[in-house]
């Protein structure tokens, strides 16, 4: 008997999205009739290139912060190699 109504529970909140999502449907012209009126439209969502687009300006900054860390890098292994190489001579 616990399964039926878990079954009955199950599809009364499938029914309820369903119906919610119709309801959204149905009044979604409205409601950006209502935001032009207002003045208070939705800001569109960024598209792919969009998000593409922002991702690849930020590259160049992460280039030019990973390029200095391996100079760094670099600059202090040599430094090492020329204080070990001028110790044992």
């Amino acid at each position: 008997m616990n399964r039926h109504f878990e079954d009955t529970l199950y599809y009364l909140k499938r029914a309820g999205r369903t119906a919610r999502d119709g309801v959204r449907e149905a009044l979604s012209p409205a409601e950006e009739r209502v935001r032009e009126l207002v003045g208070r439209e939705r800001e569109p969502e960024p598209g792919r290139v969009e998000s593409l687009r922002s991702k690849l300006e930020a590259v160049p900054a992460r280039v030019r912060s990973e390029a200095g860390d391996a100079l760094a890098a670099a600059r202090e292994a040599v430094d090492s190699f020329r204080r070990r190489g001028t110790g044992s001579q």
